[in-house]
């Protein structure tokens, strides 16, 4: 397959998608940690802990997503400028190191998707004891 220009300009606004996704993400997180923060300091309990544990590796993966997303966006405007100098192979190199980016910053989104539920579905679970603990 000969890559042309218009082939990696594909990946521009998935990635840039992937990317505004995933700050977004991070944006919310952030806003949960300093909110439980404020709890912390009121009154630290051993619940928050756990939420802080699970809270560090959400927050450690959706920073890898970010990063390997950046490096995809990076390769691929590598790939347009080896493909304007006619370099092929390294074009084609670059591409698929781009499209093995995206697909790795993917299964870590797919990854922090599924901690965000179980957390979640923690919390639930945990409101639903308390609910009925209350009504007894």
């Amino acid at each position: 397959m000969e890559l042309n220009l218009s082939i990696p300009a594909l990946l521009f606004p998935a990635i840039s998608l992937s990317m505004l996704a995933y700050n977004a993400r991070y944006l919310a997180i952030a806003a949960l940690i300093r909110q439980l923060y404020k709890e912390y300091l009121q009154t630290p309990e051993q619940g928050l802990q756990i939420q802080v544990r699970q809270l560090k590796k959400r927050l450690t993966i959706i920073k890898n997503m970010q990063a390997v997303a950046i490096l995809s966006f990076l390769f691929s405007a590598i790939t347009m400028f080896l493909i304007y100098i006619e370099m092929a192979f390294w074009a084609n190199f670059f591409f698929g190191m781009s499209l093995l980016m995206l697909m790795t910053s993917l299964v870590l989104s797919l990854i922090e998707v599924q901690l965000s539920t179980k957390s979640l579905n923690t919390q639930l679970r945990n409101m639903d004891s308390t609910e009925e603990s209350i009504s007894d």
